[in-house]
């Protein structure tokens, strides 16, 4: 499965307002829940926080995957969020985060979660790919480079 495929263009922030953790993952949730208002955003931020607490999900060098599974979705949804100053996630490396990929999934849905969660990873682990996201103008650039990278990996 594509990232492409789950990552829609109005999910992309290419420039978060927010300071810290829980406030990065209500502007994520919040971009989606703008086109996409099939679940309660209470249980989103719920599901993202929960997962959170069992440990950051800032897996260094400037990157966080925060996910989770969310009983009464129908389909895998990933968002992307930037920051130019980089926020405090709580990152295993102690540094901030710039580059956000948010991932949710349908509760019934572990192992596509995993997949899905996997192919970002890979993706993130080109230097050059986090730093043409970083340097990227637009919102639709960040997506062209993200659908170039996925169509590699």
């Amino acid at each position: 499965m594509k990232i492409v495929d789950l990552l829609k263009k109005d999910y992309i922030v290419e420039e978060l307002v927010s300071s810290g953790k829980q406030e990065v993952l209500e502007e994520l949730s919040q971009r989606i829940l703008k086109h996409n208002r099939t679940f309660e955003p209470d249980a989103m931020i719920r599901t993202l926080m929960d997962r959170e607490k069992l440990g950051s999900t800032g897996i260094g060098e400037g990157i966080a995957i925060p996910h989770g599974r969310l009983d009464g979705l129908e389909e895998v949804i990933v968002a992307f969020g930037r920051s130019l100053r980089g926020i405090d996630f709580d990152a295993l490396d102690g540094r901030p985060v710039y580059l956000f990929f948010l991932l949710l999934a349908p509760e019934h849905a572990a192992t596509e979660h995993l997949k899905v969660l996997a192919r970002i990873s890979r993706m993130l682990k080109d230097q050059n790919f986090r730093t043409r996201l970083m340097e990227a103008p637009s919102g639709d650039e960040i997506y062209r480079i993200i659908t170039e990278k996925d169509g590699q990996t």
